[in-house]
């Protein structure tokens, strides 16, 4: 049974839509690539944090080294959805369909990578910016502010 060879257009969106879940892997590797079952654990990791972050609030140290993985597994799905939405037709089907002429694929891949440049900076940006506030958070000191000006006062 001859298979049709993947959409570098439906390669790129599910990259950008389900990437962090490893959809994109799943369509193009199949389901005995081991990459593709790595994908869901950290991103729903980072979905348990998001949780622990709304029921415990800010202060959860846990949610504070979980939250990151979400925004790095949508950062790097929107990597992906670039990286293919960029490849060359011709370079395209000789990777993933090498027994057929390239097809021309249009705007839709170019749409994905304009979509995935937004969500992918923005992901990576607010994982930095979260991370390195309670990194610094971290090295101040848990202790209350009146506590620390107290101390430090004769």
């Amino acid at each position: 049974m001859m298979r049709t060879p993947p959409s570098k257009t439906l390669a790129t969106w599910l990259a950008l839509v389900g990437g962090a879940f490893g959809l994109h892997r799943l369509y193009l590797h199949g389901p005995r690539d081991i990459w593709t079952w790595l994908h869901p654990w950290p991103t729903l990791a980072g979905l348990y944090g998001v949780q622990r972050m709304q029921a415990l609030g800010q202060d959860d140290r846990l949610s504070w080294l979980l939250l990151p993985l979400l925004g790095l597994m949508v950062a790097q799905a929107s990597l992906c959805a670039i990286v293919y939405g960029l490849t060359s037709d011709e370079r395209w089907a000789t990777r993933h369909a090498p027994d057929s002429a390239p097809r021309p694929t249009g705007w839709g891949p170019v749409l994905g990578v304009i979509a995935a440049l937004m969500i992918g900076a923005t992901a990576l940006m607010a994982t930095i910016a979260f991370g390195g506030q309670r990194f610094f958070e971290w090295q101040i000191g848990t202790a209350p502010i009146d506590q620390r000006n107290s101390r430090a006062m004769p």
